[in-house]
Formats: C-alpha cells, sequence, structure tokens
C-alpha cells in the first residue's frame, strides 16, 4: 500500500538543486535508507516528507489520514521539564490538559485534600470530553516500553537517554510513517544495538538517514539514493545497492563518453570550410544547438576525494606502557589498574559506552591528564596526530582555505607542494566552499576539514577520537583505507563497528566499572567475547544460590540405590557419571583460569579460539553428563 508519493520534485536553494525533477514511492511497512553525499539535500527531503519544507515545484500527496512523525536531532540537554510534559507536547492538541492532569495526580498523591482531588476531577472530566484519555495512556505506554521514569527531568538525561526521550516524543502520535536523521550520531554501541532491535520490531514505515553501515544492512529494506538531485531506488540490502551503484556510475561515464564524442564530432562538421556551411543541414545544426544545451545542464558526477596522510619519522619499538594506572573522578573509578603495551605498529580500537574511560585514557597516554595511581612510559620519537572528537582546534570566524593553509596558498604532503584548493578537493570541497568560514560548516564538513588540517602533519602515531561522526559514506569509505593502509602505529575511538572491523587488529574493551578487558581482532571478536561472558554468568548464577553442582549427584547417587528398573548397562553408566562430572568440572576449572588471566586475549587469535572451543565443548559435555544423571536417577 503506497502512503506517500513525490512526482517531478523540484527543490533548491539559490544555485543548488536539492531536487531536480526527481520521484519517490514510500509503501507501507518499509524500512527505507536515504544516502547520499553530505550536502545532497538528505536532510531537506525529510522536511519536505515531514511537512516542514514547501517544495518549489512537483507534486506530494499522501494517502488519507496518515500521521507522519519526525524525530529531532537534538534534544535541548538544558530543559527543566519533566520526561512526561516533554514527550506529552508530542500530541500537540491535548498536550497541556494531559500535562496539567499528570502534575494533579501526583500532587494527589503528597496531598489529598479535598480542593485537590476536586481539581482532578475536573481534569478527568475535561480529559474525557475531549477524548484524551487514548493519548495520556499511549505516552505511558511508550515511556515503559523505553524504559524512561516519567518523572525524571530532562536535563539529568544525558547521550543515548537524550535520544530514546526523542523517540518517546515521536512515537506517541502513533505514526505510520516515522523518520529519522542520523538517530546513531554520537550512540555508544550499546545505545546503538538498542535502538536496531527496537526498530526492527517496530511495525509503521521507516524512512531513515545513516551512515552507520552495520546499522543499514541490519535495518533497511530497501535503499534511495540522492545524487545530484536525482532519487534512484535499490530494492534489497546495502552491499546489493553498493554493486549496483558502482555498475550505474559506470554505465553513466561509458554513455557521457559517447555523448562528448558525438558533440566533439558536430562542432568540428560545425566549423568546416565556407563550401561545407552552405551545403550544411539546418536540421543537423539544431540538433547540435541541442547538444550544447544537454552537455551544459549536465550535472558531473563529482569524482571521489584522495585523502592521503604525511608520514612521520620511524617512532621506536615502544609506543606506550602504563603500569598499575588507575584514575578515579569523586570516588568513581575510571580506570583502575590498567597495564597495557602499545609497540609500534599496533593497531588499538577503544570501545565501551559512553563515558566509560576511552578519552580519559587518550589523555592519560598523551600525558595532558594525570593519573591517580600508577604510570604511564612514553616511547621516543612519536610525532602524534591527534584528531580532537570536540573540534576544538578549529577557528570558527576562519575561512576553510586558511584553517589548512594558515593564510598561505601552497600545502606540503609527503615532501611534496601543492596549492591549497586542488588539496581540499581531495576532502570534497569545491574552491566556493574552500573560502566559507567554518561556522557555516556542516558537521561532516567540519570533520572532512579537521581532518585535511591534521593530515598534513607529520606522523607515526595516529589518534583518532570518534573521526567517523557525521562523515557521509564515501568519506568514511576514504577514511577507511587511509587508517588500514597507515604504516605507524592507530590508537582509535569509534562506535562504527564496520570501521573498527577494517582497521584495527587489537580492541580494549571498557565495561564501565574500570576494569579493561584487551581482546584480539575487531568489533565482531568484542561482541563474541562479551556473548561468551554473558553466558558464563547465565551457566553460574544457578551454582551461586545452590550448592556447588559436583556435589549434588555424587551425594544423590551414594544414597540412592539402583533402581530395579534399570538395565546393567544403565547401572554401570549411573555409577560412572560422578566421575566424569568431577573430571569434566576440573577440565573447565583449569580453562577458565588461562581464559581470566590478563593477558589471555594477547595472544594470537588461533590460541585463544581453540581454548575457548575447549572449553565450550567441555561445558557442553558437562551439561549433557547432568541431564543424562538425572534421566537415569528418575527411572
Amino acid at each position: 500500500m503506497e502512503l506517500i508519493r513525490i512526482t517531478d520534485a523540484e527543490l533548491a536553494y539559490g544555485d543548488d538543486k536539492i531536487l531536480d525533477n526527481a520521484d519517490l514511492r514510500i509503501n507501507k511497512s518499509e524500512r527505507v535508507c536515504l544516502v547520499g553525499r553530505n550536502g545532497a539535500g538528505k536532510s531537506s527531503l525529510l522536511k519536505v516528507i515531514s511537512g516542514v519544507r514547501q517544495l518549489d515545484d512537483g507534486q506530494l500527496i499522501y494517502s488519507n489520514n496518515i500521521r507522519i512523525a519526525m524525530l529531532e536531532q537534538d534534544p535541548p540537554e538544558t530543559c527543566e521539564n519533566s520526561v512526561f510534559s516533554y514527550v506529552s507536547e508530542g500530541l500537540k492538541d491535548n498536550a497541556e490538559l494531559i500535562q496539567k492532569y499528570h502534575l494533579l495526580v501526583s500532587l494527589v498523591s503528597e496531598d489529598p485534600s479535598e480542593k485537590n482531588l476536586e481539581k482532578l476531577a475536573q481534569i478527568q472530566q475535561q480529559l474525557e470530553q475531549a477524548n484524551a484519555w487514548q493519548d495520556e495512556q499511549r505516552i505511558e505506554q511508550v515511556l515503559s516500553t523505553l524504559e524512561l521514569d516519567a518523572n525524571t527531568t530532562v536535563d539529568q538525561l544525558s547521550g543515548g537517554w537524550l535520544r530514546k526521550l526523542a523517540l518517546a516524543k515521536a512515537l506517541v502520535t502513533n505514526p505510520d510513517v516515522l523518520l529519522l536523521d542520523e538517530p546513531t550520531n554520537h550512540l555508544d554501541i550499546n545505545s546503538v544495538l538498542w535502538l536496531e532491535t527496537f526498530l526492527k520490531n517496530y511495525t509503521g514505515t521507516i524512512v531513515f538517514i545513516s551512515h552507520d553501515r552495520a546499522f543499514i544492512r541490519k535495518l533497511s529494506t530497501r535503499i534511495v539514493d540522492l545524487d545530484r538531485g536525482t532519487l534512484t531506488s535499490y530494492p534489497g540490502d546495502y552491499d546489493k545497492y553498493i554493486e549496483q551503484k558502482q555498475h550505474d556510475l559506470q554505465v553513466e561515464e561509458q554513455q557521457n563518453a559517447l555523448f562528448d564524442k558525438r558533440l566533439a564530432e558536430e562542432e568540428t562538421w560545425i566549423r568546416q570550410g565556407i563550401k561545407a556551411r552552405r551545403t550544411r543541414n539546418e536540421g543537423r545544426v539544431r540538433a547540435l544547438e541541442k547538444l550544447r544545451v544537454e552537455r551544459k545542464q549536465r550535472r558531473e558526477n563529482k569524482s571521489q576525494g584522495d585523502i592521503q596522510i604525511s608520514s612521520g619519522e620511524r617512532s621506536g619499538k615502544l609506543v606506550f606502557e602504563s603500569q598499575d594506572l588507575s584514575i578515579s573522578f569523586d570516588e568513581k573509578h575510571v580506570i583502575k589498574h590498567l597495564n597495557l603495551l602499545v609497540t609500534r605498529g599496533d593497531r588499538l580500537a577503544l570501545i565501551g559506552a559512553n563515558g566509560t574511560g576511552k578519552s580519559t585514557l587518550i589523555k592519560l597516554l598523551m600525558e595532558t591528564l594525570k593519573p591517580t595511581s600508577g604510570k604511564v612510559r612514553v616511547g621516543v620519537n612519536l610525532d602524534i596526530a591527534y584528531f580532537d572528537q570536540h573540534r576544538e582546534q578549529l577557528d570558527p570566524n576562519k575561512t576553510v582555505q586558511d584553517t589548512v593553509a594558515e593564510g598561505k596558498q601552497e600545502v606540503t604532503l609527503n615532501g611534496r607542494s601543492r596549492h591549497v584548493l586542488g588539496y581540499l578537493q581531495d576532502f570534497l570541497f569545491s574552491p566556493k566552499r574552500a573560502r566559507t568560514p567554518v561556522r557555516a560548516l556542516s558537521g561532516g564538513e567540519k570533520n572532512r576539514l579537521l581532518l585535511a588540517r591534521l593530515f598534513l602533519r607529520p606522523s607515526n602515531l595516529l589518534i583518532l577520537d570518534e573521526p567517523t561522526n557525521d562523515l557521509d559514506i564515501e568519506t568514511l569509505e576514504l577514511l577507511e583505507e587511509v587508517v588500514a593502509n597507515y604504516n605507524g602505529t592507530v590508537v582509535l575511538v569509534s562506535h562504527d563497528r564496520d570501521f573498527v572491523n577494517n582497521c584495527v587488529n587489537s580492541c580494549l574493551y571498557f565495561d564501565g566499572s574500570g576494569h579493561i578487558e584487551q581482546i584480539v581482532g575487531g568489533y565482531d571478536d568484542v561482541d563474541q567475547y562479551l556473548a561468551y561472558k554473558a553466558e558464563q554468568r547465565k551457566r553460574h548464577e544457578p551454582e551461586i544460590k545452590a550448592e556447588p553442582k559436583h556435589d549434588a549427584p555424587t551425594k544423590k547417587v551414594e544414597k540412592a540405590p539402583v533402581k530395579k528398573k534399570l538395565s546393567y548397562k544403565e547401572s554401570r553408566e549411573l555409577e560412572a557419571l560422578p566421575v566424569e562430572i568431577d573430571n569434566l568440572e576440573s577440565l573447565i576449572d583449569s580453562l577458565q583460569e588461562q581464559v581470566n588471566q590478563a593477558d589471555f586475549f594477547s595472544q594470537d587469535s588461533e590460541t585463544t579460539k581453540k581454548i575457548l572451543n575447549q572449553l565450550q565443548e567441555s561445558e557442553s559435555k558437562l551439561e549433557a553428563a547432568y541431564d543424562r544423571w538425572q534421566e537415569l536417577d528418575e527411572k
């Protein structure tokens, strides 16, 4: 069933055409991902769909009684309203009435005076007349689903909770179409995974913008590509879209080459001598004029950037070493007793929820922050290129060009001089955009600018703190290639799962209690490790509450004589099971001690995988032995 139709859409900001005779259909229960370069107009298109922005020309048609809600990008962190009041604003019509009712309910619970009860009765009657009870119940249901406390004030929330709050405000309208603009931006991995699961179970239609490739793969049922004002639909998953998009660009390039060849031939013909002009075909002349107009109107595909990074001298073998490193803030232990060795050529990712100490560890290693206890040893001959997630290195009043070249016309990259405008085009800044003040740039453009400035500096240690936020997929993949091929040492903080998987060989996992675990591999290996640890906790919970498992079957076997219903073979099997269980538990304890060693996951992946597989196999055998013992004992 078609919910929204856009036909022959035109939308422009000045000379920049966002939509150029574009068409789009959105159907019921779809999860459509809108992709395109930064500045292509994706957010503007969402505003058009939501009704906030009007098309310059063309048609936008909604199905009857359709409800559309858009997720706010940045809920106000300083808002002193309660969560309930903020979410109820999404209803618009009955928001004020429902807010008064909620406040009176709280007041009556504290002061059930006759006056307050009378006010509550009046409000209840007004809710009945406005048919607003259903709206109030929907607010309560949404808050319960998202686990939000109705009485908490908005300014007490942070990070993922603010994004949940914005989602709650959008969901209370029970929308048929939910619009999401970069919903995973600045969220930690745990929040991204929660949002991913929630949206997959959402029954309505979703149209979303995202540059998180793993998120797109998990969520989207269709990709819509916005490129040079044209909307192209690609059914299927993200990987198929990438393959088909590349094919389409190659076909376009071939067609343009044939067109240009034909145009060149016609231009040669028209410029022939006097005799040729006297006999020329006027129809052919008109066709040439048409070709010229068509060529002038063609919007060229912007070439991919060619990001490079200046290489510094070779660093010493030791890059960082920490011994018993700890730091606390207001009695909160952020990092506890960390022993870490980073050597030349290591590629290390720091992974964990927001606020668990990732940026703090970077500051400790760079010696811009002093530890509570322990020490850090820094290697020699380090040339550090540091990407700051807060962009404190950018002056908002400078132009893009001056930020990179500091007023000069030339920059030096790996010993070669280049014009600053040519260098900035590698980072997708046109000459016109290069003269723009930094304050006028989008978040993605500021990230690209900071990278352009950073990569001019010769380095042998690259420290990147959330470099992927706001970057479009094309720039993200270019950056990924640069980092993956960097010949120095890399320390990386990122919540982009694909980026981590493709750029590092080791991870530090921050669990939030101050404990940091080093794990060989990328994000997927961390995910596998956490799943294994969760399974371990689940299996051992009953053992903590009851007697140890190895005592239970032994006692029962000794007390319970072999029952008559058992065959001779089953009796012997029952007698042997306690010994088998004891042996398996001893083996599991031994393997578990190895896994719990601090340096276990620093070993090569083949060794750790072999031990983990043996541990998993032994636990399966132990579980099967218990099941068999219970089966025989109950006969």
